[in-house]
C-alpha cells in the first residue's frame, strides 16, 4: 500500500478549555439567574400595573427602607386622584399599601440572595444539583408568599373602593397594560 500523506487535522475545541468552560458557566449563570428572577419578578410584579416602583423596579437599585414611606406616599397620591377618593378613603388605603409594601420589601432582598446563591453553585467545579432544586423550591415559596400577600393587600384596598372606583382603576390598568403590550 502506497503511504499516502496525512493531512494535518485542525484541532478541537477541547472540553477542558478554560476559556471554554468559563463562557458555558457564565451563560449557565445567566440564564438560570435569568429564570430565578423572572420567577419572583412574576409574582411580585403581577398585577401592579407599575404601582409606582419607578426608577429600577421592584427588584431594581437598592430601595431605602427609610424613605419608603415617601415613595409610598407619592404613588397614593396619584391613586386618589385616579379615583377621586374621600378623606376617609384616603385613611383606609394607605396603611394597607404601607403594610404591603413593607411585608414585601424583605422578600426582595430573599430573592437577591438566590441570585447570588444561583451564580456561586453554578460557578462551582461540579454542579450540585440538589442544591439547584432545593434553591428553585425555596424561590417557589417565596413568589408564593409575596403573591398571596399582594392578594390580600389588593383585596384589602378594592374593599375600601366604590364598584365605581373599582371600574375606573380596572380601565385604567387596561390601557397601561395596553400601551405596554
Amino acid at each position: 500500500m502506497p503511504d499516502t500523506p496525512q493531512t494535518p487535522q485542525p484541532p478541537t475545541p477541547s472540553a477542558d478549555n478554560p476559556r471554554r468552560r468559563f463562557f458555558r458557566r457564565a451563560a449557565i449563570t445567566a440564564v438560570l439567574a435569568t429564570v430565578a428572577t423572572g420567577i419572583g419578578v412574576t409574582a411580585l410584579a403581577h398585577g401592579h400595573g407599575g404601582g409606582g416602583w419607578h426608577r429600577g423596579g421592584f427588584m431594581g437599585t437598592h430601595l431605602d427602607p427609610a424613605k419608603l414611606d415617601e415613595h409610598l406616599d407619592r404613588m397614593l397620591k396619584h391613586l386618589y386622584v385616579e379615583v377621586d377618593a374621600t378623606d376617609v378613603q384616603k385613611q383606609q388605603l394607605a396603611p394597607i399599601v404601607k403594610a404591603a409594601a413593607r411585608d414585601l420589601l424583605p422578600m426582595r432582598d430573599r430573592m437577591r440572595e438566590a441570585r447570588q446563591q444561583a451564580v456561586a453553585l453554578l460557578s462551582q467545579p461540579t454542579i450540585d444539583r440538589a442544591a439547584l432544586e432545593a434553591l428553585r423550591a425555596n424561590q417557589l415559596q417565596v413568589a408564593e408568599q409575596a403573591s398571596r400577600r399582594f392578594t390580600q393587600a389588593l383585596a384589602d384596598v378594592a374593599d375600601v373602593l366604590t364598584p365605581e372606583q373599582r371600574t375606573q382603576l380596572a380601565e385604567r390598568a387596561a390601557r397601561w397594560h395596553g400601551r405596554r403590550g
